[in-house]
């Protein structure tokens, strides 16, 4: 972790709830968070918990019930949508569980697609070198295995240089070896780049790799871990 005095993100008292019929779904309920830059954090819980929930309003994608979301000295809460619009382009990158690769572009190419509307982007190359690909930048999706293609997902949210990187369950379509690498490449980015990385898992394991580890239950905070000794992905008992 680089620097626990600063907070990308503060939330207060969040709350959403979804209508089901004539049912109330309550998918959170008064979040408190703190989430700072540098840091690498597990948000762990069962399906249903309110994880996806909480990553997709801090990633400006759904927006809350009631309470307040900032992102740095920016409020976020009742932003409009070209503001909204910006702050995703301009300051998050996204990982999700399906790759969403351009079947007919190479992985290069993948990576252009956000280097050529970014602000201060790196280069695809470098991008791709983050990740481990720097031999595999002509490859089409079809030609890469899942590990790989998910390992492109990381290079094009990360190309942009973006404060924060959201991974929703990055590793649930791949098998032990192959989620190991995909997270060894999420830790560098965090590691190197000096990025807040939030990942959300239901699996446990992946909690030995992070800075802290935030417990979902019921739509509310259960427990809040701070683990003093981080493992490698390579290390972890899955």
């Amino acid at each position: 972790m680089n620097n626990l005095t600063r907070p990308i993100f503060q939330a207060l008292q969040l709350t959403k709830t979804y209508p089901m019929g004539d049912v109330q779904v309550h998918a959170l309920r008064g979040v408190d968070l703190e989430l700072y830059a540098g840091e690498f954090v597990v948000i762990l819980g069962a399906s249903g918990s309110g994880k996806s929930t909480l990553l997709n309003i801090l990633g400006g994608l759904d927006v809350p019930s009631s309470g307040s979301v900032r992102f740095g000295d920016h409020e976020l809460t009742g932003a409009s949508e070209g503001q909204m619009t910006q702050y995703r382009r301009d300051h998050v990158g996204f990982v999700f569980q399906f790759y969403n690769l351009v079947s007919g572009l190479t992985a290069l190419d993948n990576v252009r697609l956000v280097t050529d509307i970014a602000k201060w982007p790196m280069t695809p190359s470098e991008a791709l070198g983050l990740v481990g690909l720097q031999d595999r930048e002509s490859f089409y999706p079809a030609q890469l295995s899942g590990g790989e293609q998910q390992r492109v997902a990381i290079a094009r949210a990360i190309s942009k240089r973006p404060d924060v990187l959201l991974c929703d369950e990055p590793t649930g379509a791949l098998d032990v070896k192959t989620g190991a690498i995909v997270l060894d490449a999420i830790s560098r980015i965090n590691r190197e780049l000096g990025t807040l990385v939030v990942v959300i898992t239901h699996n446990a394991a992946i909690a030995g790799m992070a800075n802290r580890v935030i417990y979902l239950s019921d739509g509310q905070i259960a427990q809040i871990k701070v683990n003093t000794h981080v493992i490698p992905a390579s290390e972890l008992v899955w």
